[in-house]
């Protein structure tokens, strides 16, 4: 069988995939969706397990995909996900999950054992209070019963995802790093991307890189981390002298488009070669209707090859994609 490689236009390839298995979440943050919730897509248009494993399975042998992430929406409400991470562990691929972690407390072990490697937990203070401010939802203690059962799983590194919202928990950075390091989970704060469902995001309310940084070193010593960053989109720090680190996702004010190595596949079968693409690529309805495994291989050749050379935030005729961070995946 030939590999081929799925390579744009600029010459970057992508070797790491995200697998959004749904669309729905448990929690309500404030910079993803509404308080009343989303439209959820139709079941009907949901990939299956064996249509997600199937394109999985094309990605990996015969697209030299290494590395696959599942991502929601939230990816514990998958039922089938147990099975779904064990199969495409099964095909010799690094696996990992982002999840919020409510209900990882029960599905930890049963994720390690099916051979899930390591996950990412989206959490952005260690206040219950700012907790059910920014999410809706009074369920702190269960983000931590599950990152606790995570690590007594063995799904390490643990990292967690951090975003900082203006007059909300953007004081909050150093005690939530102390709280990281204590526990020997990494840390990584993003800055907060134009992907909610309200359209309500502005550059001005943003908290920057260099905001983050300027929070972080009041209470902390921050020197680069010596390897090489790569395509990791985290600019990595040792903390006072180390060994814990702390990370910066400066997706907007410093983006690293050019060292991208990454596609994604929605929970309803389309690819889109971008977080930010405002097209996609269905896979479903050419699946559906018969399409062999060579057939959608070259489709998402095809895809992959129109991806813009960035994401264009910086861009005044920038638009929003139509489709929320929820129903896209991270």
């Amino acid at each position: 069988m030939m590999t081929r490689a799925l390579e744009d236009r600029y010459g970057r390839v992508a070797t790491d995939l995200r697998v959004s298995l749904t669309d729905r979440c448990n929690l309500r943050c404030s910079y993803c969706m509404p308080a009343e919730g989303l439209d959820w897509l139709p079941d009907e248009t949901v990939l299956s397990d064996d249509e997600v494993v199937r394109l999985v399975r094309i990605a990996v042998e015969r697209l030299g995909v290494r590395e696959v992430r599942f991502t929601g929406g939230e990816p514990l409400v998958r039922r089938g996900l147990v099975d779904i991470v064990r199969r495409t562990h099964e095909l010799g691929v690094e696996t990992s999950l982002t999840t919020n972690a409510l209900g990882l407390s029960r599905t930890a072990q049963a994720l390690a054992d099916a051979g899930l490697d390591r996950i990412n937990v989206s959490l952005d203070t260690i206040r219950p209070e700012t907790f059910l401010e920014i999410t809706r939802r009074d369920r702190f203690d269960d983000v931590v019963a599950g990152l606790e059962a995570a690590q007594a799983a063995g799904l390490g590194p643990i990292k967690i995802n951090a975003v900082l919202l203006r007059g909300v928990n953007d004081t909050e950075a150093p005690e939530l790093l102390r709280w990281c390091l204590d526990r020997g989970y990494e840390l990584r704060f993003i800055e907060q991307m134009p992907l909610d469902a309200q359209h309500g995001w502005s550059r001005e309310a943003m908290v920057t890189a260099d905001e983050i940084f300027e929070r972080l070193e009041s209470a902390f010593v921050l020197t680069p981390a010596s390897e090489p960053r790569g395509s990791a989109p985290a600019e990595l720090f040792m903390v006072d002298g180390g060994p814990g680190t702390v990370g910066v996702i400066a997706s907007v004010t410093r983006p690293f488009c050019g060292d991208c190595d990454r596609v994604r596949l929605t929970a309803d079968g389309q690819v889109r070669n971008c977080l930010f693409a405002r097209q996609e690529s269905d896979l479903r309805l050419a699946m559906r209707s018969g399409a062999s495994d060579e057939e959608l291989a070259d489709r998402w050749v095809v895809a992959m090859a129109g991806k813009l050379p960035g994401h264009g935030i910086d861009d005044p005729t920038f638009l929003q994609p139509d489709r929320p961070m929820s129903a896209i995946g991270g």
